[in-house]
């Protein structure tokens, strides 16, 4: 027998990620995250599971017993694992062997380690860790922490980072760690950060993405690098276009050429797969016959790192479409790129490709699913589901897939999500993707348990991928630039207007909701409509005056998205901003935020919050302490909780 979700069940849900296929395909190792209620902490632990065998019987097992062991990676002959392992303040490497046994920590250093990335030959680890500029040799505890309370002093945007804080003179730098011996050798230095290292096939260098330029804070500028490793003063090498953005970095088989992220502009848009001729030639984009975004795969917005297949002339890659994302493959030396694994409802992410079998390993989530873990034969497209993650005994309900029209004939894609059973018409909340340039999909997260549970209850709950969304070209995808508010409203409210004419939704039950961008259209529309019963605005942007200088990326923001900086043009920003409009807002609304959200700052919400309270509209500012802008992904379990507990009552109250 099966029930509804509730809001307990986010302490039953688990989550599988980062998967890791051995070098021969023979088993798989990923990620899994649960949320301890006790303790109030996410849990990550390692696990493995064979490929092969009768899928019904075989059961993954747990290798590790840390409560934050995450980044595993096999060695190349597959006898050994490398993984993180956070067990104070700072994460280090350890290593297991492959056969079991009890891990070992490889590395100690101050700040902590990155994510291990073996060498071609086995003997050494490289991985991009937090550096103190600023330490002195020999430093005590005692000198290290009256650093810590000394002012912050900066000539340069880029500061503080959200879910870090001020950065004061802490830099990401490529560090290599000898596995025999534990002795580590820093290779990059300065006022930069560096990117992920991916080794060349010799071994003998390692390639990764700066923004080393400098006014790079301003610019927004990064670009490729290439660094010899057998150097003894190692000096980073331009490889590429310079100005441009470059993401994650991989090598061709024969170490003549980059696989990389990024753009050869630094314009809103597609990121698209380039190929970068280490002798020089011109930089070829292996997507440009595909109008999708290529996803590397980053917190929010799923994916994977772009990876060469065994055959070594086959490159794998992840993109969006239409709000899902799907597995494509495309030849190294140019050519249509073919979708290998994907589908109308599904996302895959955290791509691990075989160096020795044509296999591989990812994440793909379904409407009744928070992750399978799946092997796909590269040559085929066969799939072999490996493990699957549901709660127990809980029915999920599917959403229905929507097409609408905008008054000026845009179609305007997304979900409706309801109980086929519950009586119309019906509460709906309208929830709003933060981005601007995310998407929705019809596949549930625990950052959004509200949906089911306000389903559960009778709501009609619709989720849309209005203009400046990803997955429907690069066209669509910036059709909001310089229009933000503008150019999506008719696009969020025809469809709202379309199912109230049918039935659906009951008018005088309306309600409006959103995260981060989306939270900024939730304070847009009630400064310009009265139809909304009750709005719930999450880590929100309510003013792009003050958001440019004390938002993390606040400058780039609007210079890039809004075309334009405060002092630059006043009136464009104003128009663009709900603030200005907040004389107008009569709907209940309340606003959610984290404490150090360094993203969209919490005085974002404050200025709302002021504003209503000082007209006596009703209003609650909720702040949870510590929480950065991804709190409802990856914050603590009890503030997830009640994040989805609030949004549920305060609707449901405001609707009656």
């Amino acid at each position: 027998m099966t029930r509804r979700l509730t809001l307990d069940d986010l302490y039953a849900i688990e989550v599988p990620a980062q998967p890791a296929i051995a070098p021969d395909g023979s088993s798989v190792l990923y990620v899994l995250r649960t949320a301890d209620r006790d303790a109030d902490q996410n849990h990550t632990t390692i696990w493995r599971v064979a490929t092969s065998g009768d899928p019904v019987g075989q059961q993954p097992e747990q290798l590790t017993r840390g409560t934050a062991d995450s980044a595993p990676a096999w060695s190349p002959d597959g006898t050994r694992i490398a993984f993180l392992r956070t067990t104070g303040a700072a994460a280090q490497v350890w290593l297991l062997p492959a056969g079991g046994g009890e891990p070992e920590q490889l590395t100690s250093l101050p700040a902590g380690a990155g994510a291990p990335v073996w060498s071609p030959d086995g003997t050494r680890i490289a991985f991009a860790a937090p550096v103190d500029l600023a330490a002195a040799g020999g430093e005590d505890d005692a000198a290290r922490e009256r650093r810590a309370a000394a002012p912050v002093v900066t000539d340069r945007l880029g500061y503080k980072a959200d879910g870090a804080g001020l950065l004061r003179r802490i830099r990401q730098h490529l560090v290599v760690v000898e596995v025999g011996t534990g002795r580590t050798r820093r290779l990059t230095s300065g006022d930069w950060h560096a990117g992920q290292p991916a080794w060349s096939p010799d071994g003998a260098r390692i390639a990764f993405s700066a923004a080393m330029s400098a006014d790079a804070d301003l610019t927004g500028e990064s670009a490729a690098y290439v660094v010899d490793t057998r150097a003894e003063a190692p000096v980073p090498r331009l490889v590429g276009p310079r100005h441009g953005q470059a993401g994650p970095a991989g090598w061709l088989p024969d170490g003549s050429a980059l696989l990389v992220a990024g753009r050869t502009d630094t314009a809103v848009g597609h990121h698209r797969l380039l190929r970068i001729d280490l002798a020089g030639a011109a930089t070829v984009d292996l997507t440009e016959r595909l109008d999708r975004n290529l996803m590397p795969g980053i917190p929010g917005y799923p994916g994977g790192l772009p990876q060469v297949g065994a055959d070594g002339s086959t490159v794998l890659f992840c993109a969006r479409d239409r709000g899902c994302t799907h597995l494509y493959a495309v030849p190294a030396g140019g050519g249509r790129p073919r979708r290998v694994l994907g589908g109308p409802d599904r996302v895959v992410s955290g791509l691990s490709v075989a160096a020795r079998a044509r296999v591989a390993a990812v994440v793909v989530a379904g409407p009744e699913s928070y992750g399978d873990l799946v092997v796909v034969d590269l040559t085929t497209g066969a799939e072999r589901r490996l493990a699957r993650y549901a709660p127990d005994g809980v029915a999920l309900l599917r959403p229905q897939e929507r097409r609408f029209r905008g008054p000026d004939g845009t179609e305007v894609h997304g979900w409706l999500l309801r109980d086929p059973d519950a009586p119309t018409p019906a509460p709906l909340l309208l929830d709003i993707h933060g981005g601007p340039h995310n998407a929705w999909s019809p596949v549930p997260d625990p950052g959004h348990l509200y949906h089911q549970l306000l389903a559960a209850r009778g709501w009609a709950v619709l989720t849309l991928n209005p203009r400046g969304s990803d997955g429907y070209g690069e066209a669509f995808l910036t059709a909001a630039l310089g229009a933000w508010g503008l150019a999506d409203e008719p696009d969020l409210l025809a469809p709202v207007d379309q199912l109230v004419a049918e039935g659906v939704a009951d008018p005088a039950r309306l309600a409006v909701a959103g995260y981060s961008y989306g939270g900024y259209l939730t304070c847009w529309l009630t400064g310009r409509t009265d139809r909304f019963a009750a709005a719930v605005a999450g880590g929100t942007v309510a003013d792009l005056t003050s958001i440019s200088g004390t938002s993390d990326v606040g400058t780039h923001l609007n210079r890039l998205e809004n075309g334009a900086l405060p002092y630059q043009d006043p009136p464009r920003l104003a128009a663009q901003s709900p603030y200005p409009r907040v004389d107008r807002v009569v709907t209940p609304t309340l606003l959610l935020h984290g404490g150090q959200d360094e993203r969209c700052p919490v005085g974002q919400a404050e200025q709302w919050f002021a504003a209503l309270r000082s007209r006596q509209v009703p209003a609650r500012l909720v702040v949870y302490p510590q929480a950065s802008h991804l709190f409802i992904l990856d914050g603590r379990p009890s503030h997830r909780a009640d994040y989805s507990r609030r949004i549920v009552d305060w609707v449901t109250q405001h609707t009656r």
